[in-house]
C-alpha cells in the first residue's frame, strides 16, 4: 500500500508555481508579470524569459510609495498601487501587454488587487 505524503502550504505553492510556469512565457512584446507576496510586503516585477532579464520592478517598500499611504505594506490599497506602479514603469519603456503570474498564489485578495491597479494603469493581460 502506498504511504501518504502530507505537503505543507509552501511545498504545494511551489508544485503550483511549477505547474503554472510550464504555460507562461514572458518575452520582449508581452513580459511575464511575477507577483511575490511576503507576509509584510508585495513584490512585483516584469520578466523577459528569453533573455532572462527584469524589464521592471515595483514593491510595496519603495520610498515613493510607503510615504504617501496610511496603511501597511500588506493591506489590498498599496498592492494596488504597486500594480499601478509598475504599469507605468512599462507604459514609459513601450510595453503595454504583459502575462500574468501569479506565481502558485490563488487571484484573491493582494494578487487581484496587483492586476486591478496594472489594468487600471493602462496594461493590457
Amino acid at each position: 500500500m502506498a504511504k501518504h505524503v502530507h505537503l505543507d502550504r509552501d511545498q504545494k505553492r511551489h508544485w503550483r508555481k511549477i505547474r503554472i510556469r510550464k504555460r507562461l512565457t514572458g518575452t520582449a512584446d508581452a513580459p511575464r508579470l511575477c507577483v511575490f507576496k511576503s507576509a509584510h510586503y508585495i513584490y512585483v516585477q516584469a520578466v523577459d524569459d528569453t533573455k532572462g532579464v527584469t524589464i521592471a520592478a515595483a514593491s510595496s517598500l519603495e520610498p515613493a510609495l510607503k510615504g504617501g499611504l496610511k496603511t501597511s505594506g500588506k493591506h489590498v490599497s498599496v498592492a494596488e498601487k504597486v500594480g499601478e506602479l509598475v504599469s507605468e514603469r512599462l507604459k514609459a519603456k513601450g510595453i503595454a501587454h504583459v502575462v500574468f503570474d501569479r506565481g502558485g498564489y490563488l487571484y484573491h485578495g493582494r494578487v487581484k488587487a496587483v492586476a486591478e491597479g496594472a489594468r487600471k494603469g493602462g496594461l493590457q493581460f
